[in-house]
């Protein structure tokens, strides 16, 4: 019944029924007296006409309330359901035209603002659209979040760099947490973030700064966000810089002992040269040591211009690996010879152990000259390294690797060996591990450039150390690399 009373016929109809009703109550209670006073042969007659009439009106009045929901309740009824489909996002929905009266100008009016919001909501899904697409292609991260610091959306590579800080701050020092405790901790702002959060906040203008978290350097770039000129967040774009840092670091350091490493002999070089320009010597020995320096120094600047062509070649792809089926067994040897007379005249002794059996020590494919280079400058560091008296172990052998067959290699000193803090960096240019150790005839390149050489045979070096023990240097090569060219005998 109460469902039934919000209907506007209804309400209508039975307003229109109370009102005739009363009329004709009203009119009854004088009619009918006067009627029996006046008409008193044939008032009976009288009467049942008026309640004919009474029956006639009320069934008019109800004709009339159909009328009127066929003519009004009908549409808006019909309206009623449009309003609903667009609700539901059917946003092509139309409304039929019966008339053309008011309710007629309404559902025309109504067709009108359905076309109006689709082509709205059109449009705002292709900026919506548009608008993912280009932050889901930025390499940068993009985070929202709102005037409390609560995360209001991100980008796919924002996703990434939540759960990347997310771990790397639980996974440090204990008591540390990437995002604050609480309901919803993991939705609020990382703890990096909340301090440069809290000067955009503040201060209500951009802000730009670095930020080291576990290990890596992020570009942080944080900006408020306003609504009708109220502040009601803020959004950072974030970038992961640290391979950035890391190689301006590389840069300045490469720069810096370059010039260190050429400074020394330009200047040996010069001062020599002068001396023996203004006839400082006297005699033909001394001019022959100045001599000798000037043309060692020149050699050793050579050598350093060539070692920093090669690992410029290696590092940038250019220098080309020519694979043929290589023995180590003779190349081993052939590096043994070559400094067992230099170690044995500073009182080292140099070992080689390899395993018999022909082809023991056989690469399918492998550039013969550059692994010699390899083995020599191992050698080489190693007996500039060795004190006299002690040994030198050159050893190979076949082993079984995750990536199939492999020869192993060791160049093991008894040398005072590399602090551990130190291991992680010695294949590093110009990296040296005693910073208190003599002016040797090195370069400071040839590690790196062994590293270099090795990673192209899609090999892998490591060095392990103690200190008073000696140094060990091994060398794993696969049997059949995948990489290396394979030259065309001719």
């Amino acid at each position: 019944m109460k469902q039934l009373w919000r209907n506007i016929v209804i309400k209508l109809w039975g307003t229109i029924i109370l009102l005739v009703a009363f009329v004709l109550s009203l009119l009854g209670v004088f009619l009918l007296p006067y009627i029996d006073m006046e008409f008193t042969s044939n008032s009976y007659e009288i009467k049942r006409l008026f309640v004919i009439i009474c029956i006639i009106g009320f069934s008019l009045t109800t004709f009339f309330a159909f009328f009127l929901s066929s003519k009004i309740t009908q549409p808006l009824l019909q309206l009623k359901r449009a309003a609903d489909m667009i609700t539901m996002g059917h946003y092509d929905t139309k409304v039929g035209i019966r008339s053309s009266d008011e309710i007629g100008q309404l559902a025309v009016a109504f067709n009108h603002m359905g076309e109006k919001l689709e082509g709205t909501i059109r449009d705002l899904n292709y900026e919506k659209e548009h608008l993912a697409s280009i932050l889901g292609s930025m390499t940068d991260a993009v985070v929202t979040f709102d005037a409390s610091g609560k995360i209001i959306s991100s980008n796919p590579h924002g996703e990434t760099f939540l759960a990347l800080w997310r771990d790397l701050m639980e996974n440090a020092a204990e008591g540390g947490a990437a995002f604050p405790p609480g309901n919803g901790g993991r939705k609020r702002i990382p703890q990096p973030l909340e301090e440069v959060f809290e000067a955009v906040v503040a201060e209500e203008k951009e802000v730009t700064t670095k930020l080291h978290v576990g290990g890596g350097v992020w570009s942080v770039v944080m900006a408020p966000l306003y609504t009708s000129g109220t502040l009601r967040g803020a959004v950072a774009v974030l970038r992961n810089v640290t391979e950035e840092v890391r190689l301006e670091k590389l840069r300045k350091d490469f720069v810096a002992n370059v010039s260190h490493e050429l400074r020394t002999p330009l200047s040996m070089l010069q001062g020599y040269s002068e001396a023996l320009l203004d006839d400082i010597v006297s005699t033909p020995e001394e001019r022959r040591e100045l001599a000798q320096v000037i043309h060692d120094e020149s050699l050793r600047m050579g050598r350093l211009v060539q070692d920093l062509l090669d690992l410029a070649r290696l590092e940038t792809g250019v220098l080309e690996l020519h694979g043929v089926e290589t023995d180590l067994a003779p190349l081993l040897q052939r590096v043994h010879r070559k400094f067992a007379a230099l170690a044995r005249d500073r009182g080292i002794a140099v070992e080689l152990e390899t395993p018999g059996g022909e082809g023991a020590l056989v690469l399918a494919r492998a550039d013969e000259d550059r692994l010699e280079q390899v083995f020599t400058n191992l050698l080489d560091n190693a007996i500039r390294h060795t004190p006299e008296g002690k040994r030198i172990f050159l050893r190979a052998s076949r082993i079984e690797a995750d990536n199939g067959p492999s020869l192993r290699i060791e160049v093991e000193d008894q040398g005072d060996g590399i602090p551990a803090e130190d291991l992680p960096y010695i294949f590093e240019r110009f990296y040296k591990a005693d910073k208190s150790r003599k002016r040797t005839s090195g370069t400071g390149l040839g590690l790196a450039i062994v590293k270099n050489l090795v990673d192209a045979h899609e090999g892998a070096i490591h060095a392990r150390s103690r200190i008073g023990h000696g140094t060990t240097f091994t060398v794993t090569l696969p049997v059949a690399p995948k990489s290396v060219a394979v030259e065309k005998r001719r």
